[in-house]
């Protein structure tokens, strides 16, 4: 019988495969093949993008198929970190500046000193987190006797073999542990807040940290340099606090140095800089112009004044510590032996800022200065430091006379007056400079309607529109359009400054032009010999002058209301009677007409304006509520001049912003999606429009969409006024303010302080 798990049996079958092997014909599918059944055959790229850098990787990409090469070996990536998780950013950007900081120590065998046998030696390990790289620098120690910084340049560092064609990532740090970097066992003891919390949010479990041992020799040497006293101990003068505090602070004086005394000697203006930082003083001379004398860069150079002026010492004659013996044995070094009592030590007493008054002298190395005035910085320190109030100056020269005056000569018609001022001023004129910021801050035009006063009946009746530009104060009139009137309108007059009437041509005095505060309802103008006579002004012409009332008197409510108090008794009952016979059914209310005849009839010292602006102020105005048909008729109208025909668009970007697809949106979110359309409508026709569609707070888009829609629900065609009415480029002169009735009631009441309703509307009352 054979056995067939006999060792002899199983070789003897292998010998017998080999050799049927070996028997086979080299035909196609007979010899073996290392590729048979093998499916990929692609070659590796060898340029691939890192932390999205492109770089040539090929040296670490495999062969044919992805098999390894001879002798390769795949190394890890730069990160432990997947790229599947996190943001999607490279980690040079996420981690940009983000390190760990480890302290650790290694041990340093010392075989060849005497107190030593080996040193502990403290370093700090970095690693970087956008690239894992390590950097080990040692702090520099004074007198320390061996190279110290930077131990390991920042770097990937390999694992300790057989490990070595990994490195170290941030998994492989902990503290309480011992890492070898290239050789080197260090002992990692503890590490900072940031590095603590980064690893535990990773959770990685840190250990406890580790005591630092004691170095024996770091310890003998502390324990010396403490022990060890100077020989030769110096005072040491603490300047630091006065420097900080006062550095930068200078005070300045005027100052007269008196040399008339002296042949050929003048008085002579200096400046005198007292530092506060170093108690240091700096003089500078005035030379004024053509004196004859050199310019020198200071009279005196920056440095402590003594106040008792002697003989300059010599270099090296004073010095801060005296010699009183030298020792020199020949078989010792030399010894010194010092005055510790400082018994020849010269004692100069130096200029503080107490010793400096108005008034007061300085000794400047014998010259006698005086102290005739500060600025306001010294001013205020004397003030807060010493208590000092009087800094009359000191006078001490007869104040210069005054210029004559320059005589210019008359306007000889050449020109603007401006212009040829310019060339009596100066030998190179220039162009007369406009007001810029009056140009770009006042851009408002005032609008008034006015009319020709003349005895001819045919200009009597001729209407025209003035427009007064706050910008440069120029004017320009045009003639209203009236039917059948036979005269050629337009532009009456063209822009530009208009000279007051009455004014000689000729002169040297530069002329007057009208201004701002020079037109107003009422008043009488005159132009190019013509006089015309203000009626009415539009409704933002008034609202301006009512708030700048500073700037138009006419228009200040405050000068008004004082001319009616300021009035006698007599009138002030008159006109309470007026009025309430004017009101016979007692409502509080009559006609600005009659308001207006009865205080131009009592002459009460108002002007057209003044009555204007009062009962403006006293009435109830109304603004007309505009018809909703009437706005979207308007909005089509624009919309269809653009054009703009993105509604599809718009109702998409509605309904994304509807998430509970209510059909309604606020009113903050209608706008911004018609201002991010770019929708040509004006605010004021844009806020209207939601208004009229809101519900509170919501508004029904799908309506909305429909009203402005001019593709599929077309509105009738508007007239061009009604355009204008919510056009914002328009010309604010169409409509001139109005005033119908006046709250007479409250006038009483607020001005005269008479009782708002009588019974006896006849009787007379007193206040």
């Amino acid at each position: 019988m054979v056995n067939n798990n006999s060792p002899l049996n199983v070789r003897s079958c292998s010998d017998v495969l080999s050799v049927t092997a070996m028997a086979l014909p080299f035909l196609p599918g007979n010899s073996p093949n290392k590729q048979l059944g093998k499916q990929r055959f692609h070659k590796s790229q060898q340029f691939e993008y890192s932390n999205g850098l492109p770089m040539l990787v090929g040296f670490e990409k495999p062969g044919i198929g992805g098999e390894l090469l001879v002798g390769q070996r795949i190394k890890p990536k730069y990160s432990v970190y997947p790229k599947g998780q996190g943001r999607d950013i490279p980690s040079w950007v996420a981690f940009d500046k983000q390190v760990l900081c480890f302290e650790a120590f290694f041990q340093e065998a010392v075989p060849e000193a005497q107190h030593e046998t080996y040193r502990i030696r403290k370093c700090k390990i970095y690693f970087h987190l956008e690239d894992d790289t390590v950097q080990v620098v040692e702090p520099e120690y004074k007198n320390s006797g061996i190279p110290q910084g930077i131990l390991i340049r920042r770097q990937r560092v390999p694992l300790p073999p057989p490990n070595d064609d990994q490195f170290y990532h941030i998994y492989h740090f902990n503290i309480n542990q011992q890492m070898v970097l290239y050789s080197r066992t260090f002992t990692v003891t503890n590490c900072d807040s940031f590095t603590r919390n980064f690893l535990t949010k990773l959770g990685v479990r840190l250990n406890n940290p580790a005591t630092l041992p004691d170095d024996p020799y770091s310890k003998h040497r502390e324990e010396i340099e403490k022990n060890m006293k100077p020989l030769r101990p110096y005072e040491r003068r603490d300047t630091l606090k006065q420097f900080l505090e006062h550095d930068h602070k200078v005070l300045r004086f005027n100052c007269l140095w008196d040399e008339t005394e002296n042949m050929l000697g003048d008085p002579r203006e200096l400046i005198l800089h007292y530092y506060l930082g170093d108690d240091t003083v700096e003089i500078l001379e005035i030379i004024p112009s053509n004196s004859g004398r050199d310019t020198v860069p200071k009279f005196l150079r920056r440095g402590k004044l003594p106040k008792h002026s002697v003989q300059m010492r010599q270099p090296g004659q004073i010095t801060d510590r005296t010699v009183l013996n030298v020792i020199a044995p020949t078989s010792q070094e030399q010894r010194y032996i010092l005055d510790n009592l400082k018994i020849g030590a010269v004692h100069d007493e130096f200029y503080k800022d107490c010793d400096l008054t108005l008034g007061g002298e300085v000794n400047v190395w014998g010259r006698r200065v005086i102290l005739t005035d500060c600025d306001n910085f010294t001013k205020d320190y004397y003030r807060s430091k010493y208590g000092i109030e009087d800094f009359t100056p000191v006078v001490y020269k007869v104040p210069p006379a005054p210029k004559p005056p320059r005589h210019l000569p008359p306007y000889n018609g050449f020109g603007s007056e401006e212009d040829s001022l310019s060339f009596c001023q100066s030998l190179l004129p220039k162009p007369p400079q406009k007001d810029f910021h009056k140009f770009m801050e006042s851009c408002s035009v005032l609008n008034f309607c006015a009319k020709m006063v003349t005895t001819d009946p045919f200009d009597r009746d001729r209407m025209f529109t003035i427009s007064f530009f706050l910008c440069d104060d120029s004017i320009c009139m045009f003639e209203t359009p009236q039917k059948n009137s036979g005269m050629l309108t337009g532009k009456f007059l063209q822009r530009g400054r208009v000279k007051k009437p009455g004014q000689e041509l000729f002169k040297s005095e530069m002329s007057e032009y009208f201004k701002a505060q020079d037109l107003y309802v009422g008043a009488t103008l005159s132009f190019s010999g013509m006089h015309f006579q203000v009626l009415d002004a539009d409704e933002y012409t008034l609202n301006y002058m009512e708030r700048h009332a500073e700037e138009f008197p006419k228009a200040n409510m405050g000068n008004v209301l004082s001319k009616l108090r300021s009035l006698p008794e007599e009138k002030q009952s008159e006109i309470r009677k007026f009025l309430t016979l004017s009101d016979p059914s007692n409502t509080g209310f009559i006609s600005y007409e009659s308001f207006r005849g009865l205080l131009t009839g009592l002459d009460c010292g108002l002007s057209e304006h003044e009555v204007l602006v009062l009962g403006r102020s006293f009435s109830e105005r109304e603004q007309p509520e505009a018809d909703v048909g009437l706005m979207l008729a308007v909005a089509q109208d624009f919309l269809k001049k653009k054009p703009f025909e993105e509604f599809p668009d718009l109702d998409k970007a509605f309904t994304s912003r509807d998430l509970q697809k209510t059909g309604r949106l606020s009113t903050k979110e209608t706008r911004t999606i018609c201002k991010g359309f770019h929708l040509p409508l004006s605010e004021k026709l844009l806020g209207g429009l939601l208004s009229k569609f809101a519900d509170g707070d919501e508004i029904d888009y799908h309506a909305f969409l429909a009203g402005i829609n001019w593709i599929e629900h077309l509105a009738p065609t508007v007239m061009p006024e009604d355009t204008l009415k919510f056009d914002v480029n328009a010309r604010p002169g169409a409509a001139w303010a109005t005033v119908k009735n006046v709250d007479y009631s409250s006038l009483l009441r607020d001005v005269f302080s008479f009782p708002s309703n009588s019974s006896d509307p006849t009787a007379t009352t007193t206040t």
